[in-house]
C-alpha cells in the first residue's frame, strides 16, 4: 500500500512541475525582455515587468490551459479510482 501512495505522490509532484514549467519559462523570458528594454530606455518603473509577466501568464493559461488540463484530469481520475485501495 505504501508503494502505491509514494507512486501517486511522486506522479502528482512531477505533474505539478510539468504544468508550472511553461508559465514560469514564459514569465522569465518576458521579464528578461522587459528588463533589457527598461535598461535601454532608462525607465525605472517597478510595476512594468510584473504587469507584462502577469499578462503573459494569463494569456498563456487562457490559450494553453486546455492542454494542461488533460494530464491533470488523467491523474485525478487515476487517483480517485485507486482511492479505495489506498485507504484500506
Amino acid at each position: 500500500m505504501s508503494e502505491q501512495l509514494v507512486f501517486h505522490f511522486q506522479s502528482t509532484l512531477s505533474l505539478v512541475l510539468y504544468m508550472s514549467l511553461l508559465p514560469l519559462l514564459a514569465a522569465m523570458v518576458v521579464g528578461l525582455l522587459v528588463g533589457i528594454l527598461q535598461a535601454v530606455t532608462q525607465v525605472q518603473d517597478q510595476s512594468l515587468p510584473m504587469t507584462f509577466k502577469l499578462l503573459t501568464v494569463i494569456v498563456l493559461l487562457l490559450f494553453g490551459g486546455s492542454l494542461l488540463a488533460v494530464p491533470l484530469e488523467r491523474e485525478a481520475t487515476e487517483l480517485f479510482n485507486s482511492f479505495p485501495a489506498l485507504t484500506r
